[in-house]
């Protein structure tokens, strides 16, 4: 496997897709550059999702990260950008991308996007007492 930047996601069999169960990745280093200044901008992203058939494997997707470095992307369309790639790789049955931006003239930035699959319903919640 490569270790230079790349817009390829692998992905591997779901061991388990009879079952729902969520899958949670944190990336605190996220890059890439502000559209209008060049200057770097910095986000923690965190990847919540159900899987169906495929999982992303991971070392795929810290280089697919990477590959944002030196791109040019407001918070917005990036944050898209990568749920729409997450989705086409894997097909899940739920996916959520919440991306917090550092602060950068002192505003803070979160972007939210999800993807639900039409033929997917979400378990009831389990309350304990």
């Amino acid at each position: 496997m490569s270790t230079e930047p790349s817009k390829t996601l692998e992905t591997f069999d779901n061991p388990r897709p009879e079952r729902d169960y969520t899958v949670r990745i944190r990336i605190p280093e996220f890059t890439c550059l502000c559209p209008k200044t060049g200057q770097p901008d910095f986000a923690t992203l965190y990847v919540d999702y159900v899987p169906d058939r495929q999982c992303v494997e991971l070392k795929s997707l810290k280089l697919y990260v990477w590959s944002f470095r030196d791109e040019g992307a407001f918070h917005e369309a990036v944050t898209n950008r990568i749920l729409d790639d997450l989705v086409n790789a894997t097909a899940p049955r739920f996916m959520r991308l919440t991306a917090e931006f550092n602060v950068r003239g002192g505003i803070y930035t979160n972007v939210v996007a999800e993807h639900r699959s039409a033929t997917w319903t979400p378990p009831a919640p389990v309350t304990l007492p």
